[in-house]
């Protein structure tokens, strides 16, 4: 089964191309399980997310789309959410929908990801920086709110490296993923940054295969030309290192398919 949970529609204000745009070109690539999951909408960094008052109209969109193209692919329906204390709102933590992804984009609300604010890497410790990230990760898992964790090593987008063992770095929060019961995501949109490679890393994903934790897949598709991309690489990789199944998601219910 080709799984592609990950992926964004122009209601973020930073994403090109229509829902049946994109969902034409993951049937064309023989993907069966489709996922849209838009950046939630919170009461802090509005530009790069929808609004709450398009919740309605999003949720609608995604669940026309799944009722028109049911006899080609299976769509499913969720949100990406900033870890971001004090900012994440009942109403998307809430919401009926199948999947909640859970991604650290914040740093004492500063966006370490978004090249607008590149330069805040030069006024900070890069092995603190990174420790910070992984307490975020670490707090999100624990959390319970979520389903998926999204691009595990986020951090790494623009080569800014930490002297220390990132096994060492990521440790507790792999473990509070595990406790949690949640599925990494193997996220190719780490292939399109600086850092180019996979999120998470080769690393990292053997770690989480020793400690029992699932995985699934998502091209974090921004536009339709990045619909399934590099899926080929991402279950290389996850076969590598010894992975047989993903997670797919429904009505918040975790279920194991063959990939």
């Amino acid at each position: 089964m080709r799984v592609d949970i990950h992926n964004h529609t122009t209601l973020c204000n930073h994403a090109e191309g229509s829902v049946g745009e994109y969902i034409e070109r993951a049937i064309e690539l023989g993907i069966d399980l489709y996922g849209f999951s838009e950046h939630a909408p919170m009461d802090f960094d509005p530009k790069y997310r929808l609004e709450f008052g398009q919740m309605q109209e999003y949720e609608a969109q995604i669940l026309a789309a799944k009722a028109q193209y049911k006899d080609d692919i299976e769509i499913v329906l969720g949100y990406e959410v900033d870890w971001l204390p004090g900012h994440m709102d009942e109403r998307v933590l809430g919401a009926d929908v199948d999947y909640l992804i859970g991604s650290v984009h914040f740093i004492d609300k500063w966006s370490f990801d978004n090249p607008e604010f590149l330069g805040g890497w030069k006024e900070r410790d890069v092995d603190e920086v990174w420790q910070a990230y992984f307490e975020a990760v670490e707090a999100m898992a624990l959390s319970g709110k979520f389903d998926i964790v999204g691009h595990l090593d986020l951090i790494k987008v623009f080569k800014y490296l930490p002297k220390g063992d990132i096994r060492l770095l990521a440790r507790d929060a792999l473990q509070a993923i595990k406790k949690s019961g949640m599925a990494l995501e193997i996220n190719a949109a780490g292939l399109r940054k600086p850092i180019g490679e996979l999120y998470p890393s080769k690393m990292l994903l053997e770690e989480a295969y020793d400690m029992g934790i699932g995985i699934t897949f998502g091209s974090d598709a921004h536009s339709v030309e990045q619909v399934g991309f590099a899926y080929e690489e991402a279950v290389s990789l996850a076969k590598a290192v010894g992975f047989g199944k993903a997670a797919v998601f429904r009505n918040r219910q975790r279920e194991l398919v063959n990939f």
